[in-house]
């Protein structure tokens, strides 16, 4: 499998040490408080629960959606609803995408932002992410529309995974999701935190939401996640105080960071020493993510505590009189 963010006992294993904050993954650190749940969530089936595709729909302002187990099962199934096609995935970016068009006969190829426009004239299916994960990057929702056109004008998709869209939802282009050769992906682990859950949500036509949901097969979605997400979904309180907490807190991560860009959840840092970085911030039991290769830089999302702000600041400081 590819490499995430997480892994936590892996580093614990590694460097020891029990006391450790993890600030790989780019999920909001300070959850939505999970409801008590009814017996049922646990005793029945997990049927579709339409109160859930109906809040859905409200807050990411979607005309229709299909629920999944986490955006990562709509990644490795698309790929196969196509015949084998020219795909172009946005890089760097979430390498599972590039990963999975890979395979079942495609041609693929990762293209950088800046090159986008000229790979869309000659692809049958773009993947873009939106906010970039793990840059941070983005792309107007005019320009997004405007290559969505020139695709399916000729039978081609345009996927945009916008997982860490919630605090960022002007870029959204859900709401135009019913158009054939359009899909958006949506997210509940990121801005909710509650990844473990694993539930996300597709928006698309009608007729590639109903083969997807038939690829994926019954159950997809455990009663459990369905009975959280819909509260979660549904309580605009603790959405605006989240934005409003998320807002500040990636105000002060980036005034730590001089030169990184990215999300409130997330900064994208291209340190010139990742793999030392990465190493300095592991023997203080601080776990952030190293990306090699074409994408080298390092990504911190955001500490939970003021606690644990102030033990990621005195790391910084160590480093930077080192």
């Amino acid at each position: 499998m590819l490499e995430h963010g997480g892994k936590l006992r892996e580093a614990m294993q590694r460097y020891g040490g029990s006391d450790w904050i993890d600030l790989s993954t780019g999920i909001n650190p300070v959850g939505y408080p999970a409801p008590a749940l009814s017996p049922d969530a646990w005793q029945r089936l997990p049927e579709p629960d339409p109160a859930l595709v109906r809040a859905a729909c409200a807050y990411y302002d979607a005309p229709g959606l299909l629920p999944v187990a986490g955006t990562q099962a709509a990644i490795q199934a698309l790929p196969r609803l196509r015949a084998p096609a020219r795909v172009s995935v946005s890089a760097p970016s979430y390498a599972e995408h590039a990963h999975h068009w890979s395979r079942h006969g495609h041609v693929l190829r990762q293209v950088p932002y800046t090159a986008l426009d000229a790979a869309v004239r000659d692809s049958d299916v773009v993947v873009i992410v939106n906010p970039n994960n793990p840059t941070g990057a983005t792309v107007p929702p005019g320009q997004l529309l405007a290559w969505h056109a020139q695709l399916a004008a000729r039978g081609g998709w345009l996927v945009v995974d916008e997982a860490f869209g919630d605090t960022a939802p002007a870029l959204s282009i859900a709401a135009y999701a019913e158009q054939p050769g359009l899909i958006v992906l949506r997210s509940v682990g990121k801005f909710f935190g509650l990844a473990g859950l694993r539930l996300g949500f597709v928006a698309a036509a009608p007729a590639l939401l109903a083969q997807l949901e038939d690829l994926l097969g019954p159950w997809a979605v455990s009663g459990p996640a369905q009975e959280i997400a819909l509260a979660a979904l549904r309580d605009r309180a603790w959405q605006q105080a989240t934005q409003a907490r998320l807002a500040r807190d990636g105000e002060r991560m980036r005034a730590l960071l001089p030169g990184a860009s990215g999300t409130p959840l997330f900064h994208w840092w291209a340190q010139a020493q990742p793999e030392a970085f990465h190493e300095h911030m592991a023997r203080r039991a601080i776990w952030v993510r190293l990306f090699r290769d074409a994408a080298r830089g390092i990504r911190i999302g955001l500490p939970a505590t003021e606690a644990h702000w102030q033990r990621l600041e005195q790391a910084l400081r160590d480093w930077n009189q080192r």
